[in-house]
């Protein structure tokens, strides 16, 4: 498959959808996808337990244990600016995002996997390994709308989470159950 080009038909904040005109095995072709701007997940180990974050979805109108994270950039402008970088910019979301939801301040937090939206989705999930951490003097700084309540859990209650439902976004649950194993 070759890449001929690239048009942006919508862009918003943190998303844009793209046709690519793509030649596979000597005939053109149009795809769509949606394009977004990367986010970090945080998987904080203290002794056999994890730290998972319980806040309300909307999307669930309910509420859903997580891994720690959030936006790498606010803008997808950002991140097409700064996306040669990506790794660095990630890190240093990571590092901010477990100040802010978990009053945490990781010390030398490890890249442990990039999850990639596959087939019409671009949006890599870049998850970090954080296993020595200093408290953070300060409460939590939420975005507005954010309630995050923060619990340790065994790998045992972790799982009962999972099996319940309780636990929801798929590619962090595949993830988390890749670093248990």
């Amino acid at each position: 498959m070759k890449l001929i080009k690239e048009r942006i038909v919508f862009q918003w904040k943190i998303i844009e959808v793209v046709h690519q005109l793509v030649k596979i095995c000597g005939q053109e072709f149009v795809f769509e996808i949606a394009k977004r701007s990367p986010g970090v997940r945080l998987i904080v180990c203290d002794k056999d337990k994890i730290l998972l974050t319980k806040e309300y979805r909307k999307e669930l109108k309910w509420y859903d244990y997580r891994l720690p994270g959030g936006k790498v950039f606010n803008t997808l402008a950002e991140y097409n600016k700064n996306k040669k970088n990506i790794k660095k910019h990630a890190l240093v979301a990571a590092k901010r995002e477990c100040e802010e939801e978990v009053w945490l301040i990781p010390q030398d937090p490890k890249l442990y996997y990039i999850s990639t939206a596959w087939a019409t989705v671009e949006w890599d999930l870049y998850y970090y390994i954080v296993k020595k951490f200093k408290r953070h003097a300060k409460w939590q700084q939420l975005e507005v709308g954010e309630y995050i309540d923060v619990e340790w859990k065994t790998k045992k209650e972790i799982l009962a989470l999972i099996k319940k439902w309780e636990m929801n976004e798929d590619r962090s649950v595949g993830v988390l159950l890749r670093y248990l194993s």
